[in-house]
């Protein structure tokens, strides 16, 4: 039983020597722990400082993507490392190293695909009252869009199974959290949360600039993932909402037709039509839509077994560098 560590990073050459220093370096039911460090075109020496840590695998963006593509080259690279379990966690400290078994026993008792750290955002001291509220909204929001029960939606300190992360595709460009729980709550992945620990953080978020911002993209994010793996119930649910708002201005202009005075009020009629159309041509988008995302899981389902098929190859003597200069020189 393999477990990769992955820590995506951003700058973090100052705070990410006291984060490797709070892994566990053995975990009951687990054989091996292997740290992976995602580099995402950090300006500092973050990789050279990984490398002098003895980091096993240090994965580079040339520039900064983000972090939900530092999430995909992580789980990307920790799946070629052999991971039967990737760990996801913040390279600012926030969370407590010691707490990765408590996160895994989950997935170790087959419980569980899916842990996600829950913070106690509501009880949490080193959240301000605004930061709690919007958090409780947004996790609460993602419950009934997945249909899971997770207290802390946008939590990144998270535990995956091999299994999940073959499933799993992330596409948003902003954060990986939302878009991830929603979709394995739609693929019927197991999903649980586990009481964790965190630490103070002396530094702000480098996700995001303000918290309107936050609010904006998060929201688009789980507008997007919802829509992608639900546009059945999406287009449909909306096409009915116009359609039924459309009929009111037909009706009103019906009434006064039928008391002789519908010459002035044809433009209920116009209006009421309008909106009927649109309305029925949103819900044949939805149609359409689902026919391309039963399309999308026959894809989905062809990349899993691909992946499987990758595993059981011997890797191209022109692959290997790659390989090689994305991990630790000189590690054995």
């Amino acid at each position: 039983m393999k477990l990769v560590i992955q820590i995506p990073c951003l700058n973090e050459a100052e705070d990410l020597p006291a984060t490797l220093a709070a892994l566990p370096r053995k975990i009951d039911g687990v054989d091996t722990i292997e740290i992976l460090v995602i580099d995402d075109g950090s300006t500092d020496n973050t990789a050279q400082v990984a490398r002098m840590w003895g980091v096993h695998h240090v994965v580079r963006h040339r520039t900064n993507r983000g972090l939900a593509a530092a999430f995909r080259s992580g789980i990307d690279a920790a799946l070629a490392a052999g991971a039967d379990l990737i760990v996801n966690t913040d390279a600012d400290g926030q969370y407590v190293g010691e707490d990765i078994a408590r996160i895994v026993a989950p997935i170790l008792d087959g419980r569980a695909d899916i842990v996600v750290g829950d913070r106690g955002v509501g009880n949490n001291e080193h959240f301000g009252p605004v930061k709690r509220r919007l958090q409780e909204l947004g996790s609460a929001i993602v419950q009934r869009l997945a249909n899971v029960q997770v207290s802390d939606a946008v939590s990144g300190f998270r535990a995956i199974s091999r299994e999940a992360a073959q499933r799993i595709n992330i596409t948003t460009e902003f954060s990986y959290t939302t878009d991830m729980l929603i979709q394995a709550g739609r693929k019927r992945l197991s999903i649980l949360s586990v009481p964790i620990r965190t630490n103070a953080t002396l530094r702000p978020s480098r996700l995001f600039k303000s918290i309107p911002r936050f609010i904006v993209n998060t929201g688009i994010t789980m507008a997007r993932a919802y829509t992608t793996y639900n546009p059945l119930r999406a287009f449909v649910g909306l096409g009915l909402a116009i359609a039924f708002v459309g009929i009111v201005p037909i009706i009103r202009f019906l009434l006064f037709y039928l008391q002789g005075a519908g010459d002035g009020h044809v433009q209920s009629l116009v209006i009421g039509g309008a909106l009927l159309v649109l309305g029925v041509m949103v819900a044949v988008m939805g149609v359409l839509a689902d026919l391309i995302a039963a399309n999308r899981k026959l894809i989905e389902a062809s990349l899993v077994r691909l992946r499987q098929i990758e595993e059981r190859l011997p890797a191209p003597a022109e692959a290997e560098e790659p390989v090689v200069s994305a991990r630790r020189k000189g590690a054995a």
